[in-house]
């Protein structure tokens, strides 16, 4: 062997020693978070056996204890909390060469965009898939409902729809537009209600449970039932329509969710004082990627093209309650729109670069 051939092989073998040293520090990072070999084995998706097999390497490798075995739980031991800040800085390079690198293939036009929304907008952007994909051919899209804040620095999403923008470094925001809500029932129930404030206070509601209490309009409804909770409570806007639906009781919905539903009539005009804002989120790393900016601006034209459904004006007049509403009935007029002046928007600071 010449001596080039000796120095590559010394180069490949300190690489993949690096993984492998990479590989055990992420199994250490994930029972330090999970605090349990099954909940650890279950976030890698590897065997319970594997996670202390590994931790048993490093600590062999270190020469000392990192965990605490205890009955409930693993807790780290001073070392371990020592070399807990080296193996997150670790964790944060190999995050950034994962994204950078992302960047680095040979056509990055072509791939995968996965983003992350709420039940309401990710059903438009479903609803709306062939006009994003319509000069997006060769970009799939993967689309995830969730309520929780998924790690862009992971790429748990590439791009993630929020109400609220989080004080998180890395992150550069783009507004996309502005939901409104306004109250909805089953035809029945909203051909015998009308929309003055006592009609509305001594009927059933649909609303979210205390969990989801942040959501867009629980403050209003609070406010109109002097305190009281909702007769139906659920966890998803998904819910609230179809109980709605099935006449369980009145309910506030976004326009774009109650609007299109011919199931659903609408009671009066929208609630001025409930409104949230949809904001673009993507990792500062990952902004200029081809495939994930073509998305990026195909995703701000469609907000644009559909602002009058998003905010309401766009509602079709159906039976009864039209025929009501072209009479003259002051049921719109007569909405308590100022019940709790808040902004259920805007609870966190603004932060990160707005592209």
């Amino acid at each position: 062997m010449d001596v080039g051939q000796s120095t590559n092989a010394r180069i490949r073998c300190t690489f993949l020693n690096m993984i492998a040293a990479w590989d055990d520090l992420r199994v250490f990072l994930t029972l330090a978070r999970e605090g349990s070999l099954t909940a650890a084995a279950r976030k890698l998706d590897v065997s319970h056996p594997t996670i202390a097999r590994r931790v048993r390497a490093l600590e062999g490798a270190i020469g000392t204890p990192l965990f605490d075995r205890l009955p409930d739980r693993f807790a780290l031991t001073s070392a371990g909390e020592e070399l807990m800040a080296d193996a997150l800085a670790m964790e944060q390079a190999a995050e950034s060469i994962g994204r950078r690198s992302t960047g680095l293939a040979a056509d990055t036009t072509k791939g995968t965009v996965r983003i992350s929304a709420g039940e309401v907008m990710a059903s438009f952007l479903a609803l709306h898939m062939p006009r994003l994909r319509r000069d997006l051919q060769c970009v799939e899209f993967e689309l995830v409902e969730s309520h929780t804040l998924a790690n862009l620095s992971r790429r748990e999403a590439d791009l993630l729809i929020r109400e609220q923008v989080p004080d998180l470094a890395g992150i550069v925001t783009r507004r996309l537009g502005r939901v409104a809500y306004a109250i909805y029932a089953a035809p029945r129930l909203a051909a015998r209600t009308s929309a003055v404030r006592e009609a509305l206070h001594g009927t059933p509601w649909i609303g979210f449970d205390e969990e989801h209490a942040y959501m867009p309009g629980d403050r209003w409804l609070r406010g109109l039932l002097d305190g009281a909770r909702p007769a139906v409570r659920v966890n998803n806007w998904l819910l609230v329509r179809d109980a709605a639906r099935a006449g369980a009781g009145l309910a506030i919905l976004p326009c774009c969710l109650g609007d299109a539903d011919p199931k659903l009539r609408r009671l009066g005009g929208v609630l001025d004082d409930v409104t949230s804002e949809q904001w673009l989120l993507v990792h500062r790393d990952l902004r200029t990627l081809p495939r994930v900016r073509h998305v990026m601006d195909a995703m701000v034209a469609l907000f644009h093209e559909q602002r009058p459904t998003l905010e309401g004006e766009s509602f079709p007049r159906r039976g009864k309650v039209a025929r009501q509403r072209r009479k003259g009935d002051a049921a719109t007029s007569a909405v308590p729109v100022a019940l709790s002046p808040f902004r259920p928007s805007g609870t966190f600071p603004l932060r990160g670069k707005v592209i």
